[in-house]
């Protein structure tokens, strides 16, 4: 069984006191150290988002109204937290929500038996790439202590929504309730 953990977008805009603060985007990082360090998994992609300068349309929109945030090299940074970690894997660059927009992160998926998901934020970015994991057929684990949404009820929601796909499309688990080999 090949598992890969795909961190989506943990970067320093996310963080508490920021303009786009999630919940627990902090203690996020430290279970994702956490289940990096435990060596459980064959591998791990990390994304973030970038905005492309040549959108068109509702990001072009978008991009105009975070202007600042998108000029920010702190805000696009990755989370300190992650720091001893990070190094030892590749970190692929997005322009729209879903992280298999990025080719080589879709090839890693499609050869992995099953891909756990990471990250922020839980109900746009996140919960695009796991519907796209889902629609191209990929076992996909929703590890929900080391998501994080931009508040509670948005997270609970973005849950809920999966638990409507679970358990055949997805599982929906704890950092510390990961499945085994199946």
């Amino acid at each position: 069984m090949k598992d890969l953990l795909l961190v989506v977008d943990m970067q320093n805009v996310y963080l508490k006191n920021q303009k786009w603060a999630c919940l627990d985007t902090e203690g996020c990082a430290e279970r994702i150290v956490s289940l990096i360090k435990s060596k459980r998994f064959d591998d791990v992609v990390f994304t973030k988002f970038i905005a492309d300068p040549q959108a068109s349309g509702v990001w072009a929109d978008y991009n105009k109204k975070y202007a600042d945030v998108n000029a920010s090299d702190f805000a696009n940074a990755m989370v300190s937290g992650l720091d001893e970690v990070i190094s030892e894997y590749p970190v692929y660059q997005k322009s729209v929500y879903s992280s298999l927009a990025v080719p080589e992160v879709l090839e890693k998926c499609r050869n992995a038996d099953r891909v756990f998901v990471a990250g922020v934020v839980a109900e746009c970015c996140v919960l695009s790439t796991v519907l796209n994991l889902i629609d191209l057929g990929i076992y996909t684990v929703y590890v929900k202590d080391c998501i994080s949404g931009l508040d509670r009820p948005k997270e609970e929601a973005t849950e809920l929504i999966l638990s409507g796909l679970s358990p055949l499309h997805v599982l929906v688990c704890t950092s510390g309730s990961l499945p085994g080999d199946v």
